[in-house]
């Protein structure tokens, strides 16, 4: 399971203060603990309208400093993405593109012959679809512009999305069937998700999101945007994966177990 840490995010009011006031060790000490906790990437999103660039490499710069993890470059202006991409050590994530606007011929003609790899929205012009066959008209044209740049689907990332449970009750089953056919098409391409989105306005929101993880995992979902800080979480993924068979002879278990990622001998 790839694990992208979801917690640098000038969207949480924690990480917002820290961003006004310039808090480095605070921003070094998140990317620490959710590297400790499995990320092989970091998001970081600036979730600001002026300098949204510059706090970008501000945040990068600071994670790179504490953390071997590969960096997803966050924002909701492709040109942002791509204008990021040199502060980076190494080929990371971009977060994201869809076939809104002119957002995939922003990012995909710079990344088209690098390592560089992609997180794909299935939403357009028009917002996010409501039925399964929309979305997956979505994929074909995102597949289709990525054989355009020659984008092997091993380099991208989908998302089907899934809005709130609280909004529609068809939310993770629309998400399922769409996972379930993307993967079937694509074994090679990765299938993400940001947990949180499932349970937004819902009390005990982190009891709805451990339970989205398991059931998404179990439909295809191979990536997610997390908090690998949460050990209870990281429990619920390493379980799965040796209950799906990924994890052989529960080995990974055993060793997050040893390493006390789940928080449970400092339980007893």
């Amino acid at each position: 399971m790839i694990i992208i840490g979801e917690k640098i995010n000038g969207a949480i009011p924690s990480v917002a203060k820290a961003i006004e006031a310039r808090d480095a060790d605070w921003i070094r000490d998140l990317a620490k603990r959710q590297t400790d906790g499995g990320a092989e990437y970091i998001d970081v999103c600036s979730s600001v309208v002026d300098g949204d660039v510059e706090v970008l490499k501000w945040l990068i710069d600071l994670v790179q400093e504490v953390s071997d993890a590969k960096i997803c470059i966050d924002s909701p202006s492709a040109k942002s993405c791509v204008e990021a991409i040199p502060f980076c050590n190494k080929p990371g994530l971009i977060n994201s593109v869809s076939m809104e606007g002119n957002k995939i011929d922003t990012v995909f003609p710079v990344i088209a012959d690098t390592d560089w790899e992609c997180v794909a929205l299935l939403c357009g012009d028009s917002g996010i679809p409501e039925t399964v066959e929309e979305r997956m008209e979505i994929f074909e044209q995102i597949m289709e512009k990525a054989k355009e740049y020659n984008i092997p689907p091993s380099r991208l990332h989908i998302d089907p999305l899934v809005i709130s449970l609280g909004t529609n009750s068809e939310s993770f089953t629309t998400f399922a069937e769409v996972t379930r056919r993307v993967k079937a098409q694509y074994p090679d391409i990765h299938v993400t998700s940001g947990l949180s989105n499932i349970s937004f306005g819902l009390p005990s929101r982190k009891t709805i999101n451990q339970a989205f993880l398991i059931l998404a995992m179990y439909a295809g979902m191979d990536c997610a945007i997390m908090d690998p800080t949460n050990r209870d979480m990281l429990g619920s993924l390493y379980a799965t994966e040796a209950l799906m068979e990924i994890d052989e002879y529960c080995l990974d278990y055993l060793d997050a177990y040893r390493s006390d990622l789940f928080g449970v001998q400092k339980k007893k």
